[in-house]
């Protein structure tokens, strides 16, 4: 697996836009960005600064990068530039306007100091990109978003319904010696109970804000999000003993003709009569035996990755 620049920078500027960073140029090839204070914690590394500010009440100052995203075709168009821009002025070299008035020839001096822009580029597998999906990860787990109503004419005494839905989503784990994984992003409804297995489907196309909006009410919840959290895995262990389990019964099968090895090579070992030597060798065999039973043994295990408690204001039609 593999992603291009632009899926790269797609993934890199929902992140500086979820986190409110400020975009101070783009280009199809880079971003430079001031980072938010809560990105410049959660990337810059610098706990010691942040925790002075806190302690003091400093004004923050965040680090300013600029990502590159095509190293190549960037720095061709920078060099393609540089060199228009070096024969336009080549008679006429730039001048600050300010000091030229007084003392003449004053050439622009470069910015230097704590104002500089640090250079990175980021591809697949960079350590920054996996930074700000570990970021995302961390600060994305849980959410509280409402829907965003239609804008139309409506009188102000009047309120729309809003309905709270639980959306968790699994990671099916179906290990032996080999690994399979699956994702399973699944809601329920509050109020009524209501189970979609394709929570997705309902979340497209609405505007999701963290802001209550104006005019409206949220009915009121018939379970608690412990009990919907548990209905979701009941339904999940449900819906996973109505699955095909060939690859177990096989699985089981590879375990237990390495088992017959392995009591096949320790067979004529056990029978050593010096009781260290032979207290050893009983002690390997269980450890190989251990081994192979985990290596091969069919499992089944699911863990939430990600949850969120989502106001829907229009009735949701999706297959359950």
């Amino acid at each position: 697996m593999t992603m291009t620049p632009q899926e790269v920078q797609k993934h890199f500027m929902a992140y500086l836009e979820a986190t409110e960073c400020t975009v101070i140029e783009k280009s199809p090839e880079h971003v430079t960005v001031k980072l938010s204070p809560q990105a410049d914690k959660m990337l810059t590394n610098r706990p010691y600064y942040w925790s002075f500010v806190e302690r003091t009440g400093a004004p923050a100052e965040t680090l300013s990068f600029q990502f590159v995203f095509d190293p190549e075709a960037y720095d061709e168009r920078m060099a393609k530039a540089k060199l228009a821009e070096s024969k336009a002025h080549l008679s006429a070299p730039q001048q600050d306007p300010l000091l030229a008035r007084f003392y003449g020839n004053a050439p622009v001096l470069p910015v230097l100091g704590p104002g500089r822009i640090q250079r990175e580029n980021v591809s697949y597998g960079s350590s920054r990109l996996a930074q700000i999906w570990n970021a995302a990860r961390e600060e994305g787990k849980c959410v509280y978003l409402f829907q965003q109503p239609v804008t139309e004419p409506r009188p102000r005494a009047r309120s729309t319904p809003y309905e709270q839905w639980l959306g968790v989503c699994f990671k099916i784990e179906f290990s032996c010696d080999l690994k399979r994984e699956e994702l399973h992003y699944v809601g329920i409804s509050l109020s009524t109970r209501k189970i979609v297995t394709d929570f997705p489907v309902v979340l497209n196309g609405r505007e999701l804000t963290p802001r209550l909006p104006e005019s409206v009410h949220v009915r009121p919840a018939a379970v608690s999000l412990r009990e919907a959290a548990g209905l979701l895995e009941e339904h999940l262990i449900v819906s996973l003993s109505k699955l095909d389990y060939t690859w177990a019964s096989k699985a089981r099968e590879r375990l237990a003709e390495e088992l017959a090895v392995i009591d096949s090579y320790y067979e004529d070992l056990l029978k050593e009569q010096d009781e260290e030597k032979k207290a050893q060798i009983e002690e390997q065999y269980r450890n190989r035996r251990s081994e192979m039973q985990w290596q091969y043994e069919p499992k089944i295990s699911f863990s939430a990755i990600t949850c969120g408690l989502f106001h829907l204001c229009s009735p949701v039609s999706a297959s359950s």
